[in-house]
Order: structure tokens, then sequence, then C-alpha cells
């Protein structure tokens, strides 16, 4: 038992905390997201999404802008696998808020991460460390004119 006691002390004294506080930052592609399984089968259809400047209806009503920061369990995960799930949990809660004010689309989505602004037609932000992954994403919410 001393010895287990010795070797669980020595491992953690070896550990630094600087091994848990890796934060590195993805540049990632959307549409490879997009096509996901698990995004065609979680995301409501109903609910438009448009990152960047990417084109979209005219506008008959804006609700105003939204931000969300999610966050999900990195460990013993790859980082794309990791930031593809908490880029899904971010648009899922986008389009709640949709649903909630009466819309039908979130238009200009960016991501947000630590309120730095990157707004881009093709890639989103995600920063992964060892147990944690973070997107955050900004983008307003608005009724489509038909």
């Amino acid at each position: 038992m001393k010895l287990i006691t010795a070797s669980l002390s020595i491992f953690l004294i070896l550990m630094s905390p600087q091994a848990f506080s890796r934060d590195t930052k993805h540049m990632l592609p959307i549409q490879d997201a997009m096509q996901s399984s698990e995004f065609k089968e979680r995301l409501d259809p109903n609910v438009q999404l448009y990152f960047g400047s990417q084109k979209h209806p005219k506008v008959a009503h804006s609700f105003g802008d939204f931000s969300t920061n999610k966050k999900t369990n990195a460990f013993n995960k790859s980082d794309d696998k990791a930031c593809r799930w908490v880029l899904l949990s971010a648009l899922l809660s986008l389009q709640d808020r949709v649903k909630k004010e009466g819309g039908d689309a979130v238009i200009n989505i960016a991501s947000y991460y630590k309120k730095n602004k990157v707004s881009s037609n093709t890639q989103y932000e995600c920063h992964a460390g060892a147990i944690i992954a973070g997107v955050a994403l900004t983008g307003e919410v608005v009724k489509l004119a038909r």
C-alpha cells in the first residue's frame, strides 16, 4: 500500500498543472461538421443557419444579437471530435433561442471566444484543452421574408 501511495504521489508531483491547462486554438471547417450525421439528425432543418456573410433571404424582423458559450468534456477525445460536439451544442442553443423569440433563422453567425469576434463563412473557432473544449458563437436571430 505504501508503494502505491508513493508511486501515486510521485506521479502527481511530476504532472505539472501546465499539462491540464492546454488551450489549443483551432479554426475548423463548418461544412465538415454540418455534413455529419449527428448534425443532420439533431439540428432543426426549419431553423436556418447562416455563417459569416453568407447570403440569406431578406430579413423581415430582427430579434437582436444573441451569444452562446458552450463547453464539453474533451477528456480522451480528439480535439476534432470534441470541437465538433461542442459546436453542435452551441448551434442547438442558438436554434432554441430562435424558437423562443419566434424567428426562423440565425444570420451573421461568428465565433465569439473570449469576446473576440471572428467572422467566417467557412470556419469556426474552437479551443481545446486536455479536459474541456469550448465554442462560443454570436448571431442575429431573425424572421426571414418569404
